[in-house]
This record gives structure tokens, sequence and C-alpha cells, in this order.
């Protein structure tokens, strides 16, 4: 009998160190391509701040914009035994063979905000609903605009980024159907795009440019808040403030939203940094405990245009971002 009880208190122990050990120490890696904007930088400390909350080890790399490099960090992140990789990709096509490498090795991949491409081996791609994001300030641009024609100063953030393109493209398509819904026709013009780098320098840059060659713009759409605020400088600096419109097809960035509350911008999409980076590592280390979750390819946050009607929802004047 009392071999019995010892024999079933061993197996019971042995069942409990097996699940301890299901439940394996995590360590995290967050691979960003580029912290050369606020956004990113408060997408990368929130993802290291979550991953150390689930009491795990993280190890950060900014691949500085170059994808070859956000290649080698993935790469060092493997040899250094990572078994969670959260990864904002570069280029959605170039990272997937770095990220399959990764799963083939046990590594539990989550993408976060810029979109990796469907065929790679990966868990779910976290991000804001862009293609939603950009049609809801569409429809606000175009109420706010009251159906006059409309000459757009775009400014985008890199040839070839699938986050830019479904930003704008979901603003114009929601500000069309808008105008052609509300007023009957459609007047926009987009008279010129610029690329900002996604920063505020940038964006700067861009609208100095822009401006130059289209002096009678009314609307300035940028594909984030940082471009957009750089954008702003430039029309300030030029006494050209008035009577231009500022929207931003995603981000929230506190500076955009300070701006919005003061009337000195329409409006902006939502797409908050450290909710994203939250949900990717959460995501994450329940894949690693093996935590069924359902989910698809891609997981997107709930959308929202943010304007003066509802700024003070978000508006955190100490945040990060």
């Amino acid at each position: 009998m009392k071999l019995a009880i010892f024999a079933g208190a061993l197996l019971g122990a042995t069942v409990m160190t097996s699940a301890a050990m299901a439940q394996e120490k995590c360590s995290v890696g967050v691979s960003m391509y580029t912290l050369d904007a606020p956004y990113f930088a408060a997408q990368e400390a929130a993802a290291r701040d979550a991953a150390e909350a689930a009491g795990c080890d993280v190890r950060t790399a900014d691949g500085q914009n170059d994808m070859v490099k956000q290649i080698g960090d993935i790469e060092d992140m493997i040899a250094a035994g990572v078994n969670v990789l959260i990864v904002n990709p570069r280029d959605p096509l170039g990272l997937v063979p770095a990220v399959n490498a990764a799963t083939a090795e046990g590594v539990k991949v989550v993408a976060m905000d810029s979109m990796l491409d469907a065929s790679a081996n990966f868990i779910t791609n976290v991000s804001a609903s862009n293609a939603e994001n950009g049609k809801l300030v569409g429809q606000w641009l175009a109420t706010a605009t009251g159906g006059k024609p409309l000459k757009i100063a775009l400014v985008s953030g890199q040839k070839g980024n699938l986050v830019g393109e479904a930003r704008r493209t979901g603003v114009l398509s929601g500000l069309m159907e808008a105008q052609l819904t509300n007023y009957g026709h459609a007047d926009i013009s987009v008279v010129g795009q610029g690329w900002g780098s996604w920063s505020t320098d940038g964006g700067l840059t861009a609208m100095e440019d822009l401006l130059t060659a289209h002096p009678d713009i009314n609307v300035v759409l940028g594909e984030n808040d940082s471009m957009v605020i750089g954008a702003r400088e430039a029309l300030k600096a030029a006494g050209r403030l008035d009577g231009v419109l500022l929207v931003a097809a995603a981000d929230g960035q506190k500076e955009a939203y300070k701006m919005i509350k003061d009337g000195e911008y329409g409006a902006t999409g939502l797409n908050d940094p450290a909710a994203l980076a939250k949900m990717a590592v959460d995501i994450g280390v329940k894949a690693l405990n093996g935590e069924e979750q359902n989910l698809g390819k891609y997981t997107f946050t709930d959308p929202a245009a943010v304007t003066k009607d509802n700024v003070d929802q978000y508006y955190k004047p100490d945040s990060v971002f």
C-alpha cells in the first residue's frame, strides 16, 4: 500500500515536472526594422515592458531601416536562444526566409505593425486595421470639408511599403465614397506625393518640395503623424498654415492629439503602438506555453478616427508616444 502511494506520488511529481518543463522559461526577441520615429521607439519599449512583465528575458535590436541588418539581427537572436520572436518587418517578402528559419527552430514568431507576407510561417500579424482607420479618416475629411474641391499633398513613408499603401488608399477611398454619398460628386486631386521615411524631418523636407511645386494645396494627408507634424513645420515656415487642413491616416502621436485638441490638426487614425506591442508579446508567450488561441493570419485592433470630438478619450500627455 505504501509502495503504491509512493509510486503515485512519484508519478504525480513527474507529471508536475513535465508540465513545468512544458512552460519553459521564455526568452523574447524584439526585432524592429527601425527606431527612427517616436512611434517605433514607443513600440519597442512597450514590447520590452510586456515581455518583462510576463517574466521573460528580452533582447531587442534596431534594424536601422536596413533589411540585411534586420535579417542578421534575427539570426543572432535565434543563435542566442530566443523562443519568442516579435518582428516589425522592413520588407514583407524579404524577411520571409529569416522568419521561416526561426519557426523551423521552434521559435514562436509574431509579426507586429508592418505587414509580413502571408506565405511566411508565423502565428499572426498584429496591426491596426489600416484600411478601416483610413476609411474613417476619409469619411471625416469629406464631412469636414463640405464637398469643396480638395487639392491634396500626399506625404508617404517609403516606396513599396504595404502599410503605407493600405493607409493612403483607405483614406482616399473613404473620402471619395463619402463625397459621392453626401454631395453627389467627388472633387479630389492628389497634386503630388512626397516621401518622408516616416519621420518628422522627412515630412518637413517632403512638404517643402511639394509646396514649391503646388502652392495651392488645401489638404495635407500623411501616412503617419510624425510626417504630418514635420509637414506642418514646413507650412508654418512658408506662412501657409491658414487654409490647409492636416490629417494623418494613422498613429495617434501625443503631439498630434494635442494639436487636434487645440483645433490645429484635423484627424488621425487610431494606432496605439503600446497596445499592438503588448498584444503581440501576449500572443507569442501564450503560444510558447501551448495555449489555444484560434488566430487567423492577421489580427486587427479596433479602428477609430480621432478628432476634436473624441480626442480626450485617447490623449495622454505623459505617454511615451
